[in-house]
């Protein structure tokens, strides 16, 4: 009912944050492919870090 209270995980944060990356690649890969793929080596360490979590 009042799920806006309730605070995200840090594992949902990096779920995020990791869209966004992927995201924003896509949008680049047709633009510059040197900044697309530094925006998917980012979230590859953000993929690491949400695997690592518990």
């Amino acid at each position: 009912m009042f799920s806006f209270f309730k605070k995200k995980s840090k594992k949902e944060k990096l779920q995020a944050k990791y869209e966004k990356l992927l995201s924003e690649a896509h949008k680049l890969s047709t633009i510059n492919r040197k900044l697309s793929d530094e925006k998917v080596y980012e979230a590859d360490l953000v993929l690491k870090e949400i695997e690592s979590l518990p």
